[in-house]
């Protein structure tokens, strides 16, 4: 089998036969140059010769290809050259394409080219001299610009072959600017960690220790003025590096500037009827100007050039319409008046509502700004978190002599438990913003150990007991005698101190912020996150006292108590709650209205009622001993403490003091109402009145 097709080949009679039937391959090979027809002539009888002896009944094999052979043959020469001119036909465009780009690029130009005509008129003379000027100051500016050699590939095409070649070569071009970010120091990061451990274990001993302290802030002074000189260094270098090119953009728009200029000029000059009013050739500047400007941009001075002649008609039209414009005003100038005055009106109306827009958007920014920011479900759920915490330590402190057992006395030192719920909300809507129970769980654990400190500690005294004592004895006559009498005896007394330190949450914050958030904290706790009555414990209403002087009271059938009601009137006016927080033992404010009522009944001499939450001590107190009423209760009196849900959702918020009604409103006294103590009244259907809670007297 060979290329051709089959072959038969007998080795005995040294025949070779064709048998196959299908068609030869054609030869695409490039056909050999012909012999000189001598050489012909001495290859051919070589080959003759050297061919084996063929048997006559043997066909023999075709010393030249057949017919067929020879057709596919100039086929494929004819695809070949085809391919070849294809080829040959794309390099060349390829290349012409090139030098047109390279045409373009060199005639991209700052430099205007002047006519013979335009050297030699002397109004032009001064603006084509600033042009060469421009155009000199540009071109020593790129010149200036730091260039690189960069390897190109370049195609050519050899017209004495009919080929086309590759070759590649170096081109001068300028250097582009590495506006790419500079590799960092895979070392950096690690050791910025490393610094920053290092600086918070500093940070948590410093405050016991001033020499350390001022130590380390002299430490991080040094490391900031570091920074900062690698820094301006770097950013010196890199302005120098860019100089050139700032030099070239600028000597670039000035070369711009000159060359607008002058072309202005020239079609004034060219066209004297154009300057026929400010407002007309100040239209046509800008016309002009622009058009130029997005010539030069894309096709070079010659193109803005041409630009500037269509600009010319342009701006001839442009004066025209506008004298057309100028005639109309003046046969309809009350017209033209109203249109203006219109115009005017709107433009007013327009800046109005935007100023309304920009008052508004910029009070809802200043409201959302100094809002707590979670969701009120999630404030008091962790409020309440918080608070579970404190009732778990009164618990182990009530069982400290359950839990503790043996010890002769125990002495407590308790600060009262307690905190200001605005002052926790704040601390963590500072520090987390917008938080969750389980998110701000961490952060409950830390305030809490902070806040409150527990310590027991054991003490062992040594004591004297008198203990009496009999001693016997006998004489000599035998008659038994006892001697009684007393003794000291040292013995071991065991106390157990408990001692428990409650700083409030205000005292510590600056410890645990930064002061970014620590501006934010007092910022949110200044304004109770505007929901001063999401934790309960106050009222809303910041108007002013009412005056009752002329109101008559009727007590009904129970007397009340006369004498806190003058006393509550007295304190009408505090603001804070200063003193009745801290009668109450807090050592920072909080919501004190129930503070305010219980400090009244106890300047009563009244031990309870005393509670500082109105839900959750204030109502139990009472129902509990069968002295409350719901609202419409209509024997109420003087003294009774009425209690308040604002929200409706079924729990107290704020309480105050009964001082009398008129059969139809009810007349108060309230603490923490606006955070002052105010009188107040309501109807006796209102709403919002949970109940009262009945006082006895007697």
């Amino acid at each position: 089998m060979t290329r051709d097709g089959l072959i038969e080949v007998n080795e005995t009679k040294e025949t070779a036969e064709r048998v196959s039937r299908r068609e030869r391959e054609a030869d695409f090979s490039r056909p050999q140059e012909q012999p000189e027809p001598q050489a012909a002539q001495e290859i051919a009888a070589q080959n003759a010769a050297e061919l084996p002896p063929v048997s006559p009944d043997a066909s023999p094999l075709p010393l030249t290809p057949e017919l067929p052979h020879r057709q596919d043959t100039a086929t494929a020469e004819r695809v070949i050259e085809r391919i070849d001119a294809a080829q040959t036909r794309k390099a060349s465009k390829k290349a012409a394409h090139k030098a047109q780009r390279d045409a373009t690029v060199k005639e991209k130009s700052s430099r205007l080219q002047f006519t013979e005509e335009e050297l030699s008129t002397p109004e032009l003379e001064k603006y084509i001299r600033k042009s060469n000027e421009a155009a000199d100051r540009l071109d020593a500016a790129k010149a200036a610009i730091p260039k690189e050699k960069k390897l190109v590939k370049e195609r050519t095409f050899d017209e004495a072959t009919g080929k086309a070649k590759t070759r590649l070569r170096f081109t001068e071009q300028e250097k582009p600017i590495n506006g790419g970010k500079a590799h960092s120091n895979p070392l950096s990061r690690p050791a910025q960690e490393a610094g920053i451990f290092v600086h918070n274990k500093i940070h948590s001993v410093e405050k016991d220790n001033s020499g350390v302290e001022g130590a380390h802030k002299s430490e991080e002074l040094a490391e900031k003025g570091a920074k900062y000189g690698t820094r301006k260094i770097r950013e010196g270098y890199r302005s120098h590096k860019l100089k050139p090119y700032r030099a070239a953009a600028k000597a670039e728009k000035a070369a711009e500037k000159a060359n607008v200029n002058y072309l202005y000029h020239k079609t004034l000059h060219e066209n004297p009827q154009l300057t026929s009013n400010p407002l007309s050739r100040f239209m046509q500047k800008r016309q002009i100007k622009r058009q130029y400007v997005k010539a030069a941009k894309t096709g070079g001075t010659a193109t803005a050039k041409k630009a500037a002649e269509n600009t010319r008609k342009a701006a001839k039209k442009t004066a025209e319409e506008t004298r057309q414009a100028a005639a109309f005003v003046a046969r309809h100038p009350a017209g033209v008046c109203i249109a203006v005055a219109a115009l005017l009106l709107f433009i007013m109306v327009s800046a109005g509502l935007s100023s309304c827009g920009a008052m508004f958007s910029g009070m809802m920014n200043g409201v959302l700004g100094t809002s707590y920011t979670s969701e009120d479900s999630d404030l008091v759920a962790t409020e309440n978190n918080y608070a579970a915490k404190e009732t778990e330590l009164q618990q182990r402190i009530d069982n400290i002599e359950r839990d503790n057992p043996g010890y002769d006395e125990y002495r407590y030192d308790l600060d009262n438990i307690g905190h200001n719920p605005h002052e926790l909300a704040s601390y963590l809507t500072a520090l987390l913003q917008s938080y969750t129970p389980q998110s701000a769980q961490a952060e409950l654990n830390r305030v809490f150990d902070k806040q409150y400190t527990l310590t027991l500690t054991e003490e062992i005294e040594v004591r004297y007991r008198t203990e009496t004592r009999t001693d016997t004895w006998t004489d000599e006559d035998g008659n038994s005698h006892s001697d009684t009498y007393t003794v000291e005896v040292p013995y071991n007394y065991y106390i157990l101190n408990v001692k428990l330190t409650n700083k409030p949450i205000n005292s510590f914050v600056s410890e645990l912020l930064t002061v970014e958030q620590l501006e934010m904290y007092r910022v949110y706790l200044e304004t109770s996150g505007n929901k001063p009555l999401i934790f309960g414990g106050g009222s809303p209403d910041v108007s002013a006292s009412e005056d009752l002087s002329g109101v008559q009271f009727v007590n009904g059938t129970r007397p009340g108590n006369t004498a806190i009601v003058d006393l509550a009137k007295r304190q009408v006016g505090n603001v804070g709650g200063q003193p009745y927080w801290s009668w109450y033992g807090f050592n920072s404010r909080v919501e004190w209205c129930a503070c305010f009522v219980s400090w009244c009944y106890g300047q009563m001499g009244l031990s309870e009622p005393r509670f500082a939450a109105c839900q959750s001590q204030g109502i139990p107190w009472f129902t509990s001993r069968g002295q409350w009423g719901a609202r419409g209760y209509e024997n109420i009196a003087p003294g009774d403490a009425i209690f308040f849900d604002w929200d409706l959702d079924g729990s107290a918020d704020h309480v105050g003091l009964v001082i009398g009604t008129d059969g139809s409103r009810v007349y108060t006294v309230e603490g923490n109402s606006g955070d002052a103590c105010k009188i107040k009244s309501y109807p006796l259907d209102y709403a919002c009145i949970k109940g009262y809670g009945l006082m006895n007297w007697n």
